[in-house]
C-alpha cells in the first residue's frame, strides 16, 4: 500500500509540497529595489479614514464616550435660565450623563452615533398663592440617540414640596417643559460637532 501512495505522489503534477526545484517549475522571484518613480506611481492612501493600520478602510470603531460626556455637560451648562408667567428657573447641575458615543469607519465611510440618558437638577422661584416659593427638582431626559432629537421627551420630578397643590405641581412641571427646546438645540449642536470629528 505504501508503494502505491509513493507511486501516485511521484506521478502527480501538483508540486506545492516539493522543496526541490524542477525544470518545469516557475522561476523564483528576484527582489528588486524600488525607485523613486515606482514610489510616485503608487496610489496614495492619505484619503483613507481611520487608523494607519486600516488603510483599506474596513471596520474600525472608536470610542468617544469621554469626549461626548464632557461636551454634553459643557453645552447643557450654558442653557441658562427661563422666565415664566409665574416665576423663573435655571438648570444648576447635570447630575447624570451616561451613555455611549462612537465613530465607526466602514468601507472607508465615517458613521457616528450615540445613546445617552440625562438628569438635570433645577431650582427656581414661583409665585404660588401670592407667595414666592423656592422649588428644586430634577429634569429627566430618558434614552435618546443620534437622529432622534425630534422625539426628545422630558420628565419633571419636583423635590419634596409637601404644601403644593396638585394643580400647582402641574403648572411648575408645564413651565419646566419649556426647557425642552433649549436642551434640544444644545444636543443638535452636539450632533453636528460629533459628525465633524
Amino acid at each position: 500500500m505504501e508503494g502505491a501512495v509513493s507511486e501516485k505522489q511521484a506521478s502527480s503534477s501538483y508540486t506545492y509540497w516539493v522543496r526541490e526545484v524542477r525544470e518545469d517549475a516557475a522561476p523564483l522571484p528576484v527582489p528588486r529595489k524600488l525607485t523613486q518613480e515606482d514610489l510616485r506611481s503608487q496610489p496614495s492612501h492619505s484619503s483613507a479614514l481611520g487608523s494607519v493600520w486600516n488603510k483599506a478602510g474596513t471596520w474600525e470603531e472608536t470610542n468617544l464616550n469621554k469626549w461626548a460626556s464632557d461636551r454634553i455637560k459643557e453645552l447643557l451648562s450654558t442653557v441658562g435660565s427661563l422666565v415664566f408667567s409665574g416665576g423663573k428657573a435655571e438648570i444648576t447641575e447635570i447630575s447624570k450623563c451616561s451613555g455611549d458615543a462612537f465613530l465607526v469607519t466602514v468601507r472607508n465611510k465615517k458613521r457616528v452615533g450615540y445613546t445617552y440618558e440625562l438628569t438635570l437638577k433645577f431650582k427656581g422661584e414661583w409665585i404660588i398663592r401670592e407667595e414666592k416659593k423656592m422649588i428644586k427638582g430634577h429634569v429627566d431626559i430618558p434614552e435618546f440617540s443620534f437622529g432622534e432629537l425630534d422625539d426628545l421627551q422630558i420628565e419633571v420630578r419636583l423635590g419634596e414640596e409637601k404644601d403644593l397643590l396638585h394643580q400647582e405641581k402641574l403648572q411648575i412641571s408645564q413651565d419646566m417643559r419649556q426647557f425642552l427646546q433649549l436642551v434640544r438645540e444644545k444636543l443638535l449642536q452636539f450632533e453636528e460637532e460629533l459628525k465633524d470629528r
